[in-house]
């Protein structure tokens, strides 16, 4: 369960607000001041208590056995859909109902906005009851009404509809909130793409003259399409003898990209050896992450850097050597003159 913490206060509340997106669709808690939810008449209990509750896709009988609801609806169009609230605890409970806009986290991840922070997108177009009083150990089929405006721009618009609890310990309360993801895709014109910017690369060599270096590229792909699209990174190295293709070594799941999201990569390439310049090429071709699109032609991206890789070892062992070999030629004469003028000396004598 994920915790984020705010003061008492609502200026402190407003100001963790803007500054972090906090509410977790799985489980996921946010601390709240005690009036920040005055006009809202779920259950609050003891921080002790032991409540644990779910939420899952259902239909009007109740789980329907589906992972995420999966929408695809055009402008104007509206339906219904429905969540499951199962309260596992031994007392009868008032969730709050709240739908929100959805994003991927860092790592892939499926997370909403906070609970105070008004959707402006998919989770605007939810319409949920505010409550749902679930008796013991028992299931509640919430209704889940979905508008899409007519207006509605084609393509991905995440969201996800949550059952929360508070809970008081002293004079602070912490929300909890389980949910449901809701992929809404409006019909139209589809648009898999990517960009690549940030591209840098660092090159760090091997002490030991005999083994290559690694060569750090640093990069950032944005899906600048439509549709949610998980992005299949290459990295293209090349130097004046030799050239090698990687592959993104990141899971897929932190591959995944939803429409304007933008994520950081960096990968480790080893191997290199310092000779000279290496060209680094970061190739990113995406692909819906729902499987492929009819019609739909994903477009790549590609950006490129360099790096100089000098032999600083190779050099400093080559310097090494050519002292030695200098040295020793010194010692050499030098023991060459001395037994000369010795052998002149004991012919005089």
């Amino acid at each position: 369960m994920t915790l984020l913490t705010t003061s008492r206060t609502r200026r402190t509340l407003a100001a963790l607000v803007a500054l972090s997106a906090a509410v977790l669709v799985g489980s996921a808690a946010v601390l709240v001041g005690p009036a920040a939810h005055a006009d809202v008449t779920w259950s609050v209990v003891p921080a002790n208590a032991d409540v644990t509750w779910s939420v899952v896709p259902a239909n009007t009988g109740g789980p329907d056995g589906r992972t995420a609801i999966d929408l695809e609806l055009a402008g104007g169009q509206q339906t219904v859909e429905h969540v499951a609230v199962i309260n596992r605890s031994t007392e009868p409970v008032v969730f709050g109902i709240d739908a929100g806009d959805g994003y991927l986290t860092s790592k892939g991840y499926f997370d909403m906005r906070p609970s105070g922070v008004e959707p402006v997108d998919g989770g605007s177009w939810i319409t949920v009851p505010e409550t749902v009083t679930v008796a013991a150990g028992a299931t509640s089929v919430v209704p889940v009404t979905v508008s899409v405006p007519t207006n509605a721009t084609p393509g991905d618009h995440p969201a996800g509809v949550t059952a929360s609890l508070e809970t008081v310990s002293g004079q602070v309360r912490v929300q909890n909130r389980v949910g449901v993801r809701l992929n809404i895709r409006v019909t139209g014109d589809y648009v898999a793409k990517l960009s690549v910017t940030g591209v840098s690369a660092a090159y760090t060599a091997s002490w030991n003259p005999f083994t290559p270096g690694t060569v750090a590229v640093t990069y950032t792909v944005a899906n600048t399409g439509n549709v949610r699209a998980v992005t299949g990174n290459q990295v293209l190295t090349s130097t004046l003898f030799t050239e090698n293709t990687w592959t993104d070594p990141s899971t897929p799941r932190s591959r995944e990209l939803m429409p304007g999201g933008r994520r950081t990569f960096t990968a480790r390439l080893p191997g290199a050896w310092p000779l000279g310049p290496i060209g680094t090429t970061i190739v990113a071709l995406p692909s819906p992450a729902t499987g492929p699109l009819p019609g739909v032609a994903a477009q790549q991206a590609a950006a490129t850097t360099r790096v100089w890789a000098l032999p600083w070892p190779q050099l400093t062992l080559a310097a090494l050597l050519t002292l030695a070999v200098v040295v020793l030629r010194l010692n050499a004469a030098r023991r060459r003159k001395r037994i000369e003028k010795l052998i002149a000396l004991a012919q005089q004598a």
